[in-house]
Parts: structure tokens; sequence; C-alpha cells
């Protein structure tokens, strides 16, 4: 039924089951992450958005917490979706009503079973728990409940007490077994040793739910796989309880990757449906979070760019488009010139060699000072130089400030206007107005001008960002032009952006 893609491990011997089922626990466990509360008409969103996305089982919550968890339920089974809506519960009556009230008909039963848990939170013997366990499932399946039984802590229960309370819930009737890494202290050579053995002793499909403590969900989970689990636990964006619980999208995509293993989810969702998960719950996604990070598909290294150019295979594992993802190259110091020339075009900005030069130079410097550049970065500094390339009557020779305490703000300002260097020096309210004002007195026998707005803005964050400006000018016969400039320096910016609108208004001498 499956294949392993990988030619490495093409020829390893697999035990995997007929039948591999996902089970989608966002709502409870994941809505269990610190700080996450969601309404019941999110939930109710969310939920729908799993059943579009094809998961085998959606685990709604624990409806005996309280009346809204009950209320949602409830509401999530009315809406008839194709996947299974289950409701969590402890081993007692009143748990089990809840999820009956619900008008569900499958339950996510649990109880502790290591000596942690016996001796410091239910303070029950060995006999008690097995008794509970056995009488509850009993309760819940007269009542016509399927039953996933957890015996949580699992893996750090005592192996023989483990398998006597599996022993003995199968007889009582439950319908999986699910061995929960409650703490997640597992690693996929003891999940290997733990689930082999497992299966080797129960008939019963086995279900895995495996926490992250220690960065290793997802690799465990696959690892059960691997051995034979039927089912895997699983949240969108690996949400849930201290570091979470085992990525949804993560497993789906390795599964299928590594192993062609098809759980008929349409992966083309798994993007928006992380987007809508992390905006609902407000917890953010690391920009390196696998499948669904803003990095998954970004590149930056000339010699990736340059192989993924030619074929995106070489520097990715699946395409973005596969997640519904979206490819980024970025600009820095590490970009090489056909990471550059693709965007440009890309942007269908046309440079001649010596702009393109220019321009590249710009990236690497910035760059250097620990910048990457963004897209809007690359087409500002682009259209700048396209700019910077018309004939111009005014240019900039040089610009000094002197600015503090006890000195008004003060511009010294070199042009070359017509061919001929003129400098002067001339104060202001702050260093931009001190430069127009030095600025006005070069060009005063050439044109007289009137800064009509003035605008800025920073292109990206950070103190060293980009300063994009913008102005319009005026002369004396009522011509308007505007000005652009960027730079990283924001006087530097200003003071290019009003050369930028002077030099146009001179246009209209000539017309």
């Amino acid at each position: 039924m499956y294949s392993v893609k990988n030619e490495f491990f093409k020829n390893e011997k697999l035990n995997l089951a007929d039948e591999i089922y996902l089970f989608d626990t966002t709502l409870r466990d994941g809505e269990q992450t610190p700080g996450v509360a969601l309404t019941v008409d999110e939930k109710i969103q969310i939920a729908s958005k799993l059943d579009n996305l094809g998961v085998d089982k959606i685990e709604v919550g624990f409806p005996a917490s309280s009346p809204g968890e009950s209320e949602s339920a409830k509401k999530i089974k009315s809406l008839g979706l194709n996947s299974t809506v289950i409701g969590l519960g402890r081993c007692n009556k009143k748990d089990i009503d809840a999820v009956l009230d619900a008008d569900l008909e499958y339950i996510h039963m649990f109880i502790g079973t290591s000596s942690l848990h016996r001796d410091y939170k239910l303070k029950m013997s060995k006999e008690s728990v097995i008794y509970k366990a056995m009488e509850s499932i009993d309760y819940a399946k007269d009542h016509g409940l399927a039953v996933e039984f957890s015996a949580e802590d699992a893996t750090r229960t005592e192996k023989d007490f483990l398998y006597d309370v599996y022993e003995n819930v199968v007889v009582a009737g439950a319908d999986f077994l699910n061995v929960p890494d409650t703490v997640g202290v597992l690693t996929p050579l003891f999940t290997r040793e733990l689930i082999t053995d497992i299966k080797s002793h129960f008939k019963t499909p086995i279900s895995v739910h495996f926490h992250n403590d220690f960065g290793l969900a997802t690799a465990n989970t696959l690892t059960a796989i691997e051995c034979g689990a039927n089912q895997a636990h699983v949240t969108i964006n690996g949400m849930g309880e201290r570091t979470g619980n085992a990525s949804l999208e993560e497993v789906v995509v390795a599964l299928y990757a590594a192993y062609g293993i098809d759980l008929n989810i349409n992966t083309s969702q798994l993007y928006s449906l992380s987007d809508l998960i992390g905006r609902l719950t407000g917890v953010k996604m690391p920009v390196n979070k696998p499948i669904v990070g803003d990095n998954a598909f970004s590149h930056e290294s000339g010699i990736h760019v340059h192989g993924i150019l030619n074929n995106s295979s070489t520097y990715e594992p699946i395409s973005p488009e596969f997640v519904g993802h979206s490819r980024k190259i970025y600009l820095g110091k590490h970009t090489g010139a056909n990471a550059l020339k693709s965007k440009l075009t890309e942007f269908h900005i046309d440079l001649n060699q010596n702009q393109f030069d220019k321009v590249f130079g710009q990236i690497k410097a910035l760059g250097d000072r620990g910048k990457c550049v963004t897209d809007d970065d690359l087409k500002a500094i682009a259209w700048t130089e396209l700019n910077s390339a018309r004939e111009t009557r005014i240019k900039l020779i040089g610009l000094n400030l002197f600015y503090d305490d006890d000195i008004v703000p003060t511009a010294n300002v070199e042009l070359e206007i017509d061919g001929v260097v003129k400098k002067t020096s001339n104060s202001g309210v702050g260093s931009v107005d001190a430069a127009l004002n030095a600025i006005r007195l070069l060009i005063q026998d050439t044109i007289e001008i009137e800064l009509e707005e003035y605008s800025i803005d920073a292109i990206n964050g950070g103190t060293d960002a980009l300063a994009d400006v913008f102005v319009i000018s005026s002369d004396s016969n009522g011509n308007r032009s505007t000005g652009h400039a960027i730079n990283d320096d924001i006087v530097m910016a200003s003071i290019l952006a009003i050369l930028d609108s002077i030099n146009k208004l001179l246009l209209f001498q000539k017309s």
C-alpha cells in the first residue's frame, strides 16, 4: 500500500498498518496552550476547516469542563461533518454523561496509570485504577459510545502494569488503545521498542498521543507509525500543553514525502489553516516552523537561489504549492546575481549593467550591516537608481549637519548647479529644515520653490530601516512635481527627494 520514497531507505522493512487515521485534537489539547481560549463560534469555524481538510477524527473539547465546552461540542456535532466528532472524558459517569448530552458518539476516555499519577494525583491503587477504567468503559459502551482509552502518562508507567491495564480495558470493550507520552520523554529509539512490543501483545488498534517537550513529538509519531500504530493524535501548528503536541502539518507531509502515505488530507489548505489558527489563538508561528513558517520556502544564499531557479527540488523537499504556501527569495549579503535578476524580472524593472551593479552593491552593503532586503526595499532601491539616471541640472555634492543642545541645527550643503559648484550654510528648526533652507539659498537664482507636502515611511522595522521619503514641491509659476528617494539616512533621503522634485520642476522651464 505504501512505498518508501527516499532512495537510501527504500529497502527498509516497515510494519505499517493497513489503515492510518488522523485524530486532530487542536480544539481540545491545542486549546490547552497557555493563554488560549476559543469561543464557541471560533471552535465551529475551526472544526469546519478541519473537516474540509479531511481529518478522520476531531476531538472538539472536554464537555464536562464547562457549559461552553458542552455547547460547542453539541453545535459542532450538529453540523453533520464527515469527520468523527469526539469528546474527552475522565473515567467517571459524570464525564461520560456530558459526552452523551452533547450528542456525541465517540469518547476519548483517560485515567492516570503511572505511579506518579496514582500516588500524587489520583491517590488510587493499581487495582482501583483498573476497576475504574473497566467500570467506565462498560458504562460508555452500554450507552452506545465508541471508546478510545488513554493510559495517561503511559510512557512512565511500569510496563507490566501498563499491559495489565490495556488487557482489562480490551476485555471491557475499548475500541482503541491510546499510548500518551504525556510529558514528552520518549525518543525515537524507545518509541520503536514500545510500540513494536505493544503491537505484538494486542490486536486492538493502537493510537499515539505524543508531546513535544524534547522537540521529538513529530519524530516519535512517525516512528510509531513505522512500527504499526494505527492512529496519530496531532494538532495544527503543534499547539498544546507546555511545548505542544505532534504537528499535524509535519506528520502529514513527512508521511507523504518519505513513505508515499496519502492520508487523504487536502494539503493545499495546510498553510491557510495554520494562519487561521495563529490569528484566532494569538500564537504566532516561528518563522522557521517547518511546513508553515514564513521561512519554510524562503531562500537567500546565491548558491541555493541559483539551484531553485533551475529546479526547485534542488533545495526544497516539496513544492510550496503542495501546502498552499509560497516561495520567497530574500536578498542580502549572501545574494547572487541570479537572484537579483530574477527579482527584477518579477517586478518588471529593467536596469542596464551599470545600474544593476550599483543596486547589487547596495544590497550587499545592506546585508553586511545585518539587514535583509525585502521586496519593497529592492523596488525602492531600483526605482531610485532608475530615477538617478535622468538628466539633472542640480546634483548633491556634499552635506554636513551640526546639531546639539547648544547649537541651532545647521546644514552645510554643496550643490552642482548647471555644472557650477556652489556651497553655503543655513539653520532651521531641524536638520531637514536647515538643509532645505541652505538649498533654497543656493538655487534662488535658478528657481524658487515651496515644499507643499513631505512624508516619510520606514520600509521595514528597526532603527536602521530604509527611509522612504515622498515630497511635493511647487515653483513660482504654479507648477507642481513630486520627488521620491530611498536612503538608510532619513535626512539624506529627504534632501534627495527634494532635489528630485526640484529637478522635475526645472524641466518645466525647458518646455
